[in-house]
């Protein structure tokens, strides 16, 4: 597939929305007001981003090398910021910034290095960052050309670029963007959010160089403030159990179809619907064993690079899709198999 991006370009945030309305209705005054911040200043980049002309994209690096800039807003809300970090450039004092450079470095890895992607849209994208956004605003997001990153408010979450899972994530949905062009609405919409989970544990997994077995399987570890009673934002392995908290509430995603939520709020529930394909994956992984990046990662990236999924795919579409590109690279064996009984665990048939 061509550079081009296919279909709607999302804006996708790492906190889902459902989180931040309910520390905007439960949490302490300070907490209320820094939760409807965010969910302010999200709405504004959500419609900013649905009214925003198509325009050309800029021109590509070579693509056999990352090429980084990072900025930083200085807690101002306008982007991109001031650029303090060049590709190549030496370390800096500020840990945001040197973070997200090697997290952008990270998710570029994996990708060049198991897949043979030149970078997030394929023809060498630079891949751009802004730390220090807003005051205090508890939220890291793509906009469909860059990642932004929040710095948390100390009290429920900390600094956003503490998890290379959260910006492997975020990325992703650029990856996403460039290929299948998932809809950001109900199945397909939690499908385009899997996706993130699953790339963004697998940049970290790659990076340390765990296997299946060792890995944590968690998205966001590190960034749950003290306070907060949880370990992540969501679990792979065990959906609905990264969180159980008095101000935060308690992670509501499900681990199959017999708990999947019907709602209208989060374009129908993407960012909890999602826990039903992450377990898929981790089955997936778990099944074949060693590094989840080459046997169940190639699988999904093939999946998401093929050309044949639909923007509306629903889970059994993927579920389907993950079953022929597993048969197609590795024949009618252990992986294929592991795919199938991964998508039934969860009760999904393709």
């Amino acid at each position: 597939m061509d550079s081009s991006a296919r279909g709607h370009v999302c804006f996708c945030t790492i906190v889902p929305p459902h989180i931040l309305d309910r520390l905007a209705e439960a949490g302490d005054a300070p907490v209320r007001e820094v939760a409807r911040r965010a969910l302010s200043l999200d709405a504004r980049h959500r419609e900013n981003r649905l009214l925003a002309p198509r325009t050309a994209l800029p021109p590509t690096a070579d693509g056999d090398h990352p090429e980084r800039t990072v900025c930083d807003t200085r807690h101002s809300e306008t982007l991109p910021g001031r650029v303090v970090r060049r590709e190549g450039g030496s370390a800096v004092h500020d840990g945001s910034v040197n973070r997200a450079y090697d997290a952008l470095g990270a998710t570029y890895a994996l990708y060049r290095e198991a897949y043979g992607r030149r970078s997030i849209d394929g023809a060498g994208l630079p891949l751009d960052a802004t730390v220090h956004y807003g005051h205090d605003y508890d939220n890291a997001f793509w906009n469909g050309e860059r990642m932004v990153f929040g710095d948390g408010d100390g009290q429920i979450f900390n600094d956003f670029t503490v998890s290379v899972d959260v910006i492997g994530h975020e990325l992703t949905h650029g990856v996403t963007q460039y290929t299948a062009g998932l809809d950001y609405q109900g199945q397909s919409g939690a499908l385009n959010e899997s996706v993130s989970d699953v790339f963004g544990s697998l940049v970290k997994q790659y990076a340390l160089r765990q296997t299946a077995d060792q890995a944590d399987w968690l998205i966001g570890a590190g960034l749950l403030a003290p306070r907060v009673h949880g370990v992540a934002l969501r679990s792979l392995r065990e959906p609905g159990t990264a969180y159980d908290d008095e101000v935060l509430g308690k992670d509501p995603q499900p681990a199959s179809m017999d708990g999947y939520v019907q709602t209208t709020e989060d374009n129908g529930g993407v960012h909890i619907n999602s826990g039903i394909p992450n377990r898929a994956f981790y089955l997936v992984a778990a099944e074949l064993g060693g590094f989840a990046w080459e046997r169940a990662g190639q699988i999904w990236y093939d999946t998401l690079t093929g050309g044949t999924l639909h923007p509306d795919a629903d889970f059994a579409a993927f579920a389907a899709a993950t079953a022929a590109a597993a048969r197609a690279r590795y024949g009618e064996g252990r992986e294929t198999a592991a795919v199938a009984k991964g998508w039934a665990q969860v009760g999904v048939t393709g």
